[in-house]
């Protein structure tokens, strides 16, 4: 069958798309209010975009036109950090996912600890084995929605901090001990599964 999403729910083009393009990983991103409130939340519209110089990017939905305290903040102060999930902070972040109002500390709410950064001001996740700080470099709204759209989160990375027990040598990363998830459509995730090499020709 052929679909114009165009045409379609906003609905059935989100299933159509969260089901079709996976795994996704999840970029559970840190802020901080202008006030001071830390902000912690998952996204899973979140990848690298490139390494000359580091750069992640995530978008965050704006249901019924309105920001989500992510958006707020980050567009505010032009910071945020990415913590990776790993299966140990599965349901740590899935409580992340809620709407709470803005006065509310996510990290408290997950049971998670914050610690400092050491060049930006939002908090980092200390159980997450690998987080990068990031500096708002852009950002775009998408056009031509039908329920707020969204907007894309570019972000140039400034520190990373990777687990010694996640790093071998020659800077790689142990996917036995890292272990992270990732996301599948409505309520699935993943587990790294099967791993194959193919040579590049």
């Amino acid at each position: 069958m052929q679909f114009d999403p165009n045409e379609l729910d906003h609905t059935a083009v989100y299933k159509l798309l969260t089901g079709s393009v996976i795994p996704r990983p999840i970029g559970w991103i840190s802020s901080i209010s202008e006030h001071g409130i830390n902000n912690l939340a998952p996204f899973s519209y979140f990848n690298a975009v490139g390494d000359d110089p580091p750069h992640v990017m995530f978008s965050t939905g704006r249901g019924n036109n309105t920001n989500k305290d992510t958006l707020n903040n980050v567009l505010a102060t032009k910071q945020f950090v990415v913590n990776m999930v790993t299966e140990e902070l599965t349901e740590q972040m899935n409580s992340t996912a809620q709407a709470v109002h803005s006065d509310i500390d996510e990290f408290e709410l997950a049971g998670v600890t914050p610690i400092p950064s050491l060049k930006i001001q939002p908090r980092r996740v200390k159980e997450s084995p690998i987080t990068f700080e990031c500096e708002l470099v852009h950002h775009y709204f998408l056009e031509d929605h039908k329920n707020g759209g969204a907007c894309v989160i570019i972000g140039r990375i400034v520190m990373m901090h990777i687990a010694d027990d996640v790093l071998l040598d020659n800077y790689k990363i142990n996917l036995e001990n890292y272990k992270p998830v990732s996301r599948l459509a409505g309520s699935g995730y993943a587990k790294i599964g099967e791993i194959f090499s193919v040579k590049r020709n």
